[in-house]
Formats: structure tokens, sequence, C-alpha cells
């Protein structure tokens, strides 16, 4: 579930299917250079009136935030910056561009339409994209820089392509059932990827692509990251290249005791099933193993991961000189994980050191942490109880970051200077900032970022230049150049909302975000955002009422840009309000711990404190504050119908989990621990039983294909409520996933939820009163 907190901006993702206008040339061919200048804009729809935003407009192209490239990467050499823009006549389509540094001329290197297939992709791959949060993008999704920085490998339509600067491209792969987790190895010798459940290595510079693993098959993976690694641990290979490309660690996956579950994907034409084995909470997972191996396959040597096979391989990662391995295993519970060093010529592993949880808590796994040339590590450890950033060094700890905020990432390291660059939110819980500071002068912390937005940044390898991303609620996402210190060298994406902009027709009716703060029932500071009409004197608004609320993601409150969307629902006369309530991230452990074993329960308080914080506004109308949620968030619109009655006038609830039985091991353990030993958390958490008791009018709504939330979870909800004549609406999307969206069906999505939300609580009208009531008055 990790990562679907997107709520409003779920339904604006494409969909997952390839198109392409043209074959591609025979495997091996080169393909000229294609003379194509900057895309020109593309105006709004017809229909669209100047500065009346529309359904259609919010999810049509281009989009309304501006261009938002993906993937930006420095060359090797830093003379170009590559990146993945949308189409602007379609929003959902990626092409690879490249700006050089040095000029500021950009020119498209990859167009995808002329050089695709139109191939459908393998059920793995999409899958793969599912678990990345991409299944609805088209064209180029992924691509990586050879390290002599003269070619880019450039996956695209389920096969391999090699694009040189001047425009050329040259088929590698050529097969029908695709290739997964393509890389440049480090030194630049071979593309590597998983065909067929087993890794193969290709020389770059020619010659065939020949198997590294042979024994991949049937219930056998070499070189994938399985099921829960994908979703929930951020892990999206099974294969990692030596620095110096002599070695591959390469795990084995076994998925034999992993109970099946013969799943339906609905379609508008039919319907196809599909035998998946998913790991449903308190069931068996795969059986990993680690080995190293040479890139022909020989000389294997297969890593001691220890006599307890029921563990999580969390992350591997080979230190800068290649001398050895440092594996994360995380334990079943997730309330240990050992960092091993192993031997590669061995496979022997040490402990190097072990973090433990507290006893009603769990581990969050990162990936803020790097090895360092001089053997020393930078690591990131909640043991304080905020995530902050350490230096490991000769078995001696050094806490580098500290105070009641957390570090949210790690950007980049010159070990020249001793110096970490790192994302935070030491300034502001609201505001990502990016932050710098010296391991010889822990807790003297610079910050890099301007106030008042919210950033992500990433750095080119020697650390000596940024790229961040900012956005506010008036500004979308805009990026730039910058050097160590901060200061903006150039912009890759200015993105300003001015004439010419997708969204500058739509500025004079914009509304400013406003933030603030209530206290939960035990005195903790809950943060929330409200958007609202131009208030008329005397008028009470509707409230649309977002919630996720779940924990193990990213805050909602933010900063940041919301997208139009909400801004779509206030110019339809809605209050917009979101609040982030305990067990949600960035907050600290305490914070999120509050969750712990006991889901529906403190979400749902915290939530009832923003609705009653709504109803004491005086435009606020107490009896129209109407719920919505997807996924974790749909999970809460039931519970939030059942355990509170009366105080939502309606609630939508998107793709819920309403079983956590029927949900996978990593997350759910992590919070309710195992269902055979823990059977009262699972029963007080699921939503099933209590259907029953909602009063207060619902719609229900899941992708008839979706392989995260099964479709079971709503239609065991749908039954129960049938079964004891409990009135609700429904809608189910055939063929759409976990992420209902695309074109079309976004508009769809969304008309069908405000309809119903205009219905049942904008529209109605409130109750006359009877003689007797007014006798009684």
């Amino acid at each position: 579930m990790r990562a679907w907190v997107l709520g409003l901006a779920l339904a604006s993702v494409g969909s997952a299917a390839m198109a392409a206008e043209q074959a591609a040339p025979p495997q091996g061919a080169a393909v000229p250079p294609a003379a194509v200048p900057a895309q020109p804009p593309v105006t709004a729809p017809a229909e669209a009136p100047e500065g009346v935003l529309t359904l259609g407009r919010v999810f049509g192209s281009p989009d309304l935030s501006g261009p938002q490239p993906r993937g930006l990467r420095l060359s090797p050499d830093g003379t170009l910056l590559t990146s993945l823009r949308p189409r602007t006549d379609e929003r959902e389509r990626f092409d690879l561009w490249a700006t050089d540094t040095r000029t500021g001329a950009e020119r498209m290197l990859v167009d995808s339409k002329r050089i695709g297939s139109g191939a459908e992709l393998s059920e793995a791959e999409k899958m793969q994209r599912e678990r990345a949060r991409i299944g609805g993008s088209k064209g180029i999704v992924a691509y990586d820089w050879a390290p002599d920085g003269k070619s880019i490998l450039v996956p695209l339509d389920g096969d391999l392509y090699l694009a040189a600067l001047d425009g050329t491209v040259r088929r590698l792969t050529n097969t029908p059932g695709g290739e997964l987790n393509p890389v440049v190895s480090p030194k630049g010798s071979y593309v590597s990827f998983v065909r067929d459940q087993n890794l193969y290595a290709q020389p770059l510079g020619g010659s065939e692509a020949r198997p590294v693993t042979t024994g991949g098959g049937g219930t056998i993976h070499f070189g994938e990251a399985e099921f829960v690694a994908q979703e929930e641990m951020d892990r999206r290979t099974g294969y990692w290249w030596s620095p110096d490309d002599r070695l591959i660690a390469v795990e084995r996956f076994d998925e034999a005791p992993v109970q099946i579950f013969t799943r339906a994907s609905i379609g508008a034409a039919g319907t196809k099933t599909y035998e998946q084995r998913y790991p449903a909470a308190g069931t068996p997972n795969v059986l990993v193993d680690l080995y190293v191996m040479k890139p022909d396959g020989t000389g294997q040597v297969k890593v001691d991961l220890g006599t307890n096979r029921d563990i999580y391989l969390a992350r591997v990662d080979w230190l800068p000189d290649g001398s050895g391995l440092l594996v994360q295993r995380e334990s079943r519970d997730q309330k240990r994980l050992d960092l091993l060093r192993v031997d590669p010529a061995t496979g022997k592993a040490t402990i190097l050191f072990t973090e433990k949880s507290g006893e009603k808590s769990w581990l969050n796994l990162s990936d803020a942490y790097q090895p360092l040339a001089d053997g020393s590590l930078i690591w990131r450890s909640e043991r304080s109880g905020f995530g902050h950033l350490y230096r490991f060094a000769a078995g001696k700890w050094t806490q580098l970051t500290k105070g009641d905020w957390v570090v949210t990432g790690l950007v980049g390291i010159d070990e020249a200077k001793g110096r970490v660059f790192f994302t935070g939110t030491k300034d502001d819980v609201l505001e990502n900032h990016v932050y710098s500071v010296d391991w010889a002068k822990p807790n003297q912390i610079t910050r890099l970022t301007e106030r008042g937005f919210t950033n992500s940044a990433s750095m080119d390898g020697s650390a000596s230049r940024l790229i961040v991303t900012r956005s506010s609620p008036r500004q979308p996402a805009q990026t730039y150049l910058a050097d160590a210190a901060g200061k903006r060298l150039s912009w890759i994406n200015e993105n300003a909302v001015v004439p010419g902009h997708p969204y500058y027709p739509y500025l004079a009716s914009h509304q400013q975000t406003r933030f603030g703060t209530i206290k939960a029932d035990d005195g903790t500071t809950l943060h929330w955002e409200m958007i609202t009409p131009p208030l008329e004197p005397g008028k009470k608004y509707p409230v649309f009422f977002q919630h996720y609320g779940g924990p193990g993601t990213g805050q909602q409150v933010t900063h940041g840009w919301q997208g139009a969307l909400p801004q779509y629902l206030v110019d339809q006369g809605w209050i917009f309000f979101q609040i982030d309530n305990r067990g949600s991230y960035n907050r600290g452990k305490a914070f999120e711990d509050h969750i712990y074993h006991a889901m529906g329960t403190v979400e749902v308080a915290d939530q009832l404190a923003g609705a009653e914080y709504l109803k004491t506004l005086p435009f606020v109308d107490p009896a129209k504050i109407a719920t919505y949620g997807w996924s974790y968030g749909g999970y809460m619109s039931l519970k939030m119908l059942e355990k509170t009655p009366g105080v939502y006038a309606a609630a939508v609830s998107g793709a819920p989990v309403s079983d956590w039985q029927l949900y996978d091991t990593h997350y759910t353990e992590r919070y309710l621990g195992d269902p055979k030993t823990d059977p009262a958390s699972y029963a007080s958490s699921a939503a099933v039983a209590d259907a029953s008791k909602i009063r207060d009018p619902l719609l229900l709504i899941h992708g008839m294909a979706d392989d995260n939330v099964f479709l079971d979870n709503s239609t065991k909800v749908a039954a129960e409520m049938q079964q004891t004549a409990t009135p609700f609406e429904m809608m189910f999307y055939p063929g759409q996933t976990h992420r209902v969206g695309g074109p079309g069906v976004s508009e769809h999505l969304w008309g069908t939820i405000l309809r119903f939300l205009d219905r049942t609580v904008k529209n109605k009208e409130a109750p006359r009163a009877t003689p007797a009531d007014t006798a009684a008055n």
C-alpha cells in the first residue's frame, strides 16, 4: 500500500495500454536522428470555456500543472541534463529529452512514438509498473546512462534500445517475453536484464545476450524483486553489479510456499484469470537466497543469510572498492534489522550492527544510507525517536543531525569535504528542505533551499551540483540546477504561471490554501489545510473532506502544489479540507506508533477531531461534510461511517482494504502482527462485519483488475450490506487496477463521485420542520 496516497491525483494518471504509430526497426538496425523541434503548446480543449475549470480540462492535455519532467539526470561529464518529458498532446506518454547545461539548448533524443513497437507489455512488466506507481504511463518510463557518457539504455514497449547522443537508436533486443530490470553495468561492459525469470548479460559493444543464470522457471526467479519487496520495501531489483563489473550479486527466490489466489481481471470485453501467488498476512512468504557470481554465471557463491529462512532481504549494496557486500536482513516481525558485511569470495557474513524497534513499534526501512570509500557509513536511524543521520566509523557512532524533526532523504555526499546533503523538515514540518552538514561539525546544519516551498533533490556523483524540484500551494513544480551551496545556476523547468502556461487562464480564480492546527484527544498537534471559495457573509458551504490516514507514507498536508482538482472542487462550491492524523509519517515514531495493533481507531478519532473543528466554523454547513479516501483512505471511509455515524453526510470509499487478512505480509504484519498470534487486532481492524451499521450514504468504488487490493475487499463489503439490506451505491471499473484513471476514465470517475456527493450532500435540502417539531420548540 506504500505510496497509494495520491488521493485526488490518483485519477489523473493515464491508462496502462501501450500504443505506437509505426513498427520499430529490426534488431540491431540503426535509426537516423529525427529533426524534432521543441513541441508547440497545445491549447485547452475547445469545450473548456476560458478561465472556467471543467473535469475534462482538469484531466486533459497538456497537464494544467505545466511540464513535469521525470528522471532528471546529469550525464557523466555533466554537459547534458536528460529527462523524461510528457507530450503536450498526450500527458501520459513520455519521451527522452536532453538539455545542454552550457547553452540551455534542448532536443528530443528518443521519440517514443517513432521508435516504439507498440507491443503489449508482459504481465510481469505491467505488475512491476503497478508496484512503481507508473502503471498509467506510456512511452519511455526509465533509462540508464552508459558510464562513458556516449550512449543511453532505453527500455521501450518491452524491448531495449541504445540511444547515441546524435539521435541514432540501435535496437538491442526483440523478444516476445520482454526484458525486466535493465541496467548498464558500472564500468559499461554490459547491458543486463531479466528475461524468462533468469538474469542475462549482453556486452554493450555488441554480440548476443547470454544467460547468467539458467535455473529460473516455474516458481523460481533470478534477478527479480519479489512482490512485497516491490510493493512495500521500495526494492525494485534482484541483482547488483560490483563496481568493477567483475561480479554480480543475484537474488533467487522461490514462490512455491506462497499461496495461490485466483484473481479475475474483469475487463470490458471479457475476463482473464490469473493464478497469482500473493503472500497474504500470516501466510508464507517466498524463500529468498542470495548468490555472488561472475557475469558468465560461473563461480557461484551462496551468501550466508542465516539459518532462519523466514526473513526479508531488505537491501543489498557493494562497498565502493568491491571488496564486500552490505546486506540488510530484516526479521519477519520487522522489529530487528541486521547489517551484514559479506565476503563475496566465501559468502561468509558478519553482523556489523543491529537496529531494534521498541516493544510496541516497528522499523521503517530507508534508502538514506551510503557506504564511503574510507570504510565508514552514513546511516539514517530512528533510534532517537526521529529519523536522523549518523556516521558509523571504526565501530563508533556519531550523530550528525538531531532534534524533534526528521531527515526525509539522503541527497548526496562529498567525501573529499566530509559533507552530507539531505532533505528534512528542520525548519517547518510542512516544508521539506535541502540541507548540508559536515561530519566533522555534527548538528551545524545549513539550509540550501528557500522557505515557502516543499522540495526534493538529487545530486551528481561528485556532489558538486544539485537538481532541486520545488512547489508551493500557488506554484506548480519547478526544477532548477544549483551549486553545492544551493545557489541557483539555471532553471531546468521554471514552469512560471505566466501567459502561455496551461494553468494561467485559471489563475485569477485560484484560491489560497490556509493552514492550521488542532489538538487530538491526547493533546497531540494535528496539522490541517483548507481551501475555500470566496466566502460570502452569512453563507455556509459544504466540505469535501479528503483523507488517507495510513502509516508508512508521506504526509498529505504540506506547503506544496495540490494540482488543479482541489481548485475545481472549490469552483463547484466545496470547501476542500484534509488533516494528517496520528499514525502517519514524518512526525517521529511516537506520532506514528499510535497505530500499532490499532488500525481503524486513532486515525478515525483524529479525522473526527477535524470534522468537529469544521463544524465550529461559521462558514461551514455542519450537516454537509462529505468524506473521500482511496486505498487506505477507502478503508478509512468505511471505518469512519461505521464508528462515527451521523458525523459525515456521505462518504466515498475507493479501492478499500476491508479485511486486513487479505492484504500482504510486509505491510500488514508491520502494524497488526501475525493474525495467528494477534487475531484480536485483525478482528477489530476489519471493516466487513460492521458494514451493516452504516447509516450514511456510501459510494463504493473499485477497479475490477486490481492486483494489489483485490476486488474481494469490496465485494465482501457489498455482500454484507446487501445481505443486511443496508443501502449503498457502487461503481466498479472493468480493466482498471488499483489506479483507476486514464483518458475518459478519470473524468467518468470524478463525475460519478461528484454527482453522488451533489445529490446526497451539496444539493440536499434540510428536512422541513413538522408541526410537532414546531410545537416542541
